[in-house]
């Protein structure tokens, strides 16, 4: 397919209110909507764009828009203009049974009336379009496919969704490329493309380099949709990798290892790649500050967590009060949601970081700020208990052998070891661990005595 076969039109108008009803059912029960709980209220359009006619065998239209939801479920409560989300809708006569899972409903109203919409990721051709369209740097409306350098990027890729929940969507071309889309998606510079860029362009072999991104260019803001960087043939990710040990009752201290050595790479690359700064008093302080107002909000959502907050609060004036002291911290910009999960060990048993977006949650200005790298290392930490305490059979003391291994690798390649600073190691996990009880109990209230068990253990006077 030829670049030109892209028209760069908008989509007809009158589009999205025939699909408003549908999407109302549907966006809520995706993985990725970050919404559940209050319920969908309407939809605005924030921009589209037609890649393939509404009028031939397959329409297919990028949107982006915004879910409104009400600030309180109570009926006639106001309304608050919520989240944007993309979407690559596609219409057909009719969905062939394969594509049933993408099913999003029946237009009966507007330009594609008497058509079916569905979740166009699903399907082999929408896909094609996308990677067709890196391949050429398109400008498609106010779509921009870039490439990095001259990489080549093949035609003819057949692609495949990656169906495992997660909260975005990702497309395998071929086994030689997989393609992130991000779903909610906010304006600036997108730390997911930022920091595999800045490590591609040090040298660090540790993270898979963009061969390409898709960005939408609405009035004077840049927003990232999605990155295109090489599939890892035969990877297996961390966290099926743990508990695949786990359920045969072996340790994990080598791989452990070998994960602490990989992070340190990535973080002594990012400090040469990107500015660092010094954390001091003021700033440490309102670490601090943030850190215990996270932790009164989840108090206050999730009881079961008010009779720790005091000792817990112990883990953040501690980190204040060594501020006030004159202690000070070097900061840096870090992957910032570090778990089993975002690490991918090769056939040849190497470790790969993957996934720097950050915690979706958080606002992209906080994601993007410097932070001492024990942020990354407390979320590997709790990463290795949520593992073991998801073996069928228990293996007493694995999770304590790996948080130890992983250390000592962290060590041996980044030069300190993080449980030097134990404070600050501490602070972080409690945070991490915090975080973890209010998603649970909003989320997965099944998993929720994972975190707690965390939360005794570092409300003691003397975490261990």
């Amino acid at each position: 397919m030829s670049e030109a076969v892209i028209r760069t039109v908008t989509s007809p108008p009158g589009l999205l209110a025939p699909l408003d009803p549908l999407l109302r059912e549907w966006l809520p029960r995706q993985r990725w909507f970050a919404g559940k709980g209050r319920p969908v209220t309407g939809f605005s359009l924030v921009a589209a764009t037609e890649l393939l006619p509404a009028d031939s065998r397959l329409g297919l239209h990028h949107l982006l828009v915004r879910a409104h939801r009400q600030l309180a479920p109570a009926p006639g409560a106001p309304e608050e203009p919520g989240d944007c989300y993309q979407l690559l809708i596609g219409t057909r006569e009719a969905l062939p049974p394969r594509l049933a899972p993408a099913l999003i409903g029946h237009v009966t109203e507007g330009p594609s009336a008497g058509r079916t919409a569905y979740d166009a990721l699903y399907d082999a051709r929408p896909a094609e379009v996308l990677l067709e369209a890196l391949r050429s740097r398109a400008r498609v409306g106010g779509l921009r496919f870039e490439r990095e350098g001259d990489g080549e990027i093949r035609p003819g890729l057949v692609p495949r969704l990656m169906t495992a929940e997660q909260s975005n969507s990702s497309v395998v071309y071929g086994d030689t490329f997989i393609l992130k889309l991000l779903r909610r998606i906010v304006p600036g510079v997108n730390p997911d493309l930022e920091l595999p860029l800045a490590l591609a362009r040090e040298g660090c072999p540790r993270v898979p380099a963009p061969a390409g991104w898709m960005v939408a260019d609405l009035a004077d803001r840049s927003w990232v949709l999605g990155v295109l960087q090489p599939y890892v043939q035969g990877a297996t990710d961390g966290w099926d990798l743990a508990l695949r040990e786990l359920a045969k009752g072996e340790d994990f201290v080598a791989e452990a290892h070998a994960l602490g050595r990989a992070t340190a790479e990535v973080h002594t690359a990012l400090a040469r790649a990107l500015p660092t700064v010094t954390l001091g008093h003021a700033q440490a302080r309102q670490l601090a500050d943030g850190m215990i107002r996270r932790l009164d909000e989840a108090a206050r959502a999730v009881p079961l967590l008010r009779s720790y907050a005091p000792a817990l609060r112990t883990a953040f004036t501690a980190l204040a009060d060594l501020a006030a002291e004159g202690r000070a911290w070097d900061a840096q910009r870090v992957h910032g949601d570090l778990h089993l999960g975002q690490c991918l060990r090769s056939p040849d048993g190497a470790w790969s970081l993957i996934d720097f977006e950050g915690e979706p949650a958080r606002p992209l200005a906080e994601r993007r700020l410097p932070q001492p790298t024990v942020r990354d290392v407390a979320g590997m930490l709790r990463s290795f208990d949520y593992a073991a305490h998801s073996a069928e059979v228990p293996v007493p003391g694995w999770a304590e052998s790996c948080r130890a291994a992983y250390c000592t690798g962290y060590a041996e390649t980044g030069g300190r070891d993080p449980r030097t600073d134990p404070v600050l190691l501490r602070a972080y996990e409690t945070d991490k661990a915090v975080y973890e009880v209010l998603y649970e109990a909003r989320h997965r209230p099944d998993w929720l005595p994972v975190p707690l068990a965390a939360v005794r253990r570092l409300s003691t006077p003397e975490p261990v």
